[in-house]
């Protein structure tokens, strides 16, 4: 008897070419996921406003509008899945973009398989650690007066920053790579005007001191 295999969640991708539609479906379901296939933008979003999946598969260019497009619609930094973007290797300065829209990382084409089922497995995981853990507490309820506003995702990084975790580590723990990772803390820097490392986690540490006192 053939035991049955419960899906691990459903992953919409959204992509106009055919062979990528048909690859990412056949690599996601060999993960144990359920796929379902967009071919653009308007078509997701019909759908993932009335059903959430466990992730979003987003290409960078797709015809009507644009990834960058759908993100916005999608109120990607609070959408309540992670949201991928697929890019190939000259428009990395377009996925980055895309994460300061709230995409959660990027995938580069061409894809290993057995690569974007884990750090998808990763990712979801991630989000739904994040689910149950209070978010009105640590770095979340921190206010940074006379600098620019953190977003969420630059918050959730700062927070392992803080706490001493490693780019890699922190990366695992949000389901992010450790390159965006980086990009990210380069920004908060920025940002916080921190010049280094000891910096920022001083500006942390005083602020937190002023909205105890």
């Amino acid at each position: 008897m053939v035991e049955k295999v419960h899906s691990r969640g459903e992953i919409f991708v959204v992509d106009d070419d055919p062979a990528v539609r048909e690859t990412l479906s056949m690599v996601l379901t060999a993960g144990g996921y359920q796929v379902i296939c967009f071919a653009d933008g308007a078509a997701l979003l019909t759908v993932a406003r009335t059903r959430t999946p466990s992730c979003i598969l987003l290409d960078v260019h797709i015809p009507g509008k644009s990834g960058l497009d759908v993100l916005q619609e999608l109120h990607a930094e609070d959408y309540p899945a992670p949201i991928f973007m697929i890019s190939g290797q000259g428009d990395i300065a377009m996925a980055v973009g895309a994460i300061k829209s709230g995409a959660l990382d990027f995938i580069e084409k061409p894809f290993r398989g057995s690569e974007i089922v884990a750090r998808l497995d990763q990712a979801i995981d991630a989000y739904a650690r994040r689910q149950v853990k209070d978010s009105g507490s640590g770095i979340a309820a921190l206010h940074f007066p006379g600098r620019e506003p953190l977003t969420r995702r630059e918050r959730e990084v700062l927070e392992q920053f803080v706490s001493g975790a490693s780019n890699k580590e922190a990366g695992r723990q949000l389901g992010i790579s450790p390159r965006t990772i980086e990009d990210h803390r380069a920004s908060i820097m920025k940002k916080l005007g921190a010049r280094n490392a000891a910096d920022l986690i001083r500006i942390v540490m005083t602020t937190r001191q002023q909205g105890q006192a």
